[in-house]
């Protein structure tokens, strides 16, 4: 089993940046990739972002390139979303997801944090 817990989101104005963390717990070592998905209200949950177990490997979806960071850093079990220059579509509740296979869908990942709420204003 592994446990997921987020934080770091909050209420951010476009253009402003937020650091979220996820915190893994449990059967942490191995092949564990993470991930994070998003969710609107009113949309379905859509890939955002993952990284592999050695942090080498790492996929985004096409509209957070370039503003977007995944990284983790294992010592601490803790796997990291920086996002620049925010935008009001950015809006969303947040999950972090692990499994242990490398994917961008949902419904391939097994674990699931709670989630983040992230408001970007215009």
């Amino acid at each position: 089993q592994v446990q997921l817990v987020e934080s770091g989101g909050g209420l951010v104005r476009a253009g402003d940046s937020l650091r979220l963390s996820c915190v893994a717990s449990g059967r942490t070592s191995g092949s564990l990739v993470m991930a994070w998905f998003r969710q609107a209200p009113g949309q379905e949950r859509e890939f955002v972002a993952y990284v592999n177990w050695r942090g080498n490997l790492t996929n985004y979806r096409s509209s957070v390139k370039g503003r977007f960071t995944i990284s983790r850093d294992n010592a601490k079990n803790t796997m990291y979303l920086q996002m620049n220059s925010l935008k009001p579509e950015d809006t969303a509740v947040y999950y972090c997801a692990a499994d242990f296979k490398i994917s961008d869908s949902p419904g391939l990942f097994y674990y699931w944090g709670q989630g983040t709420q992230v408001t970007v204003s215009g």
